[in-house]
């Protein structure tokens, strides 16, 4: 998976599609990540310290999303 490093200069350069197409692609990367591991009989602690803290991030992004969704309707 190739992450894309992106300023917070340039997140507040582009509008609010933009941020909300990011803010969707990120959310469906951490999904994916959280099924990979949900795949695993075992997770190591350190498998279950990222899961947990795959869940924050992801819930922060929906949170993003659906106030970005908000901003544009």
């Amino acid at each position: 998976m190739k992450h894309q490093i992106v300023s917070p200069r340039t997140v507040m350069a582009i509008g609010t599609e933009q941020r909300l197409s990011l803010a969707e692609a990120r959310h469906r990367e951490l999904d994916s990540r959280l099924r990979q591991l949900g795949r695993r009989a075992f997770l190591t602690p350190g498998e279950k310290m990222e899961a947990a803290q795959l869940k924050k991030r992801k819930l922060a992004a929906k949170d993003e999303i659906e106030s970005l969704r908000r901003r544009l309707s």
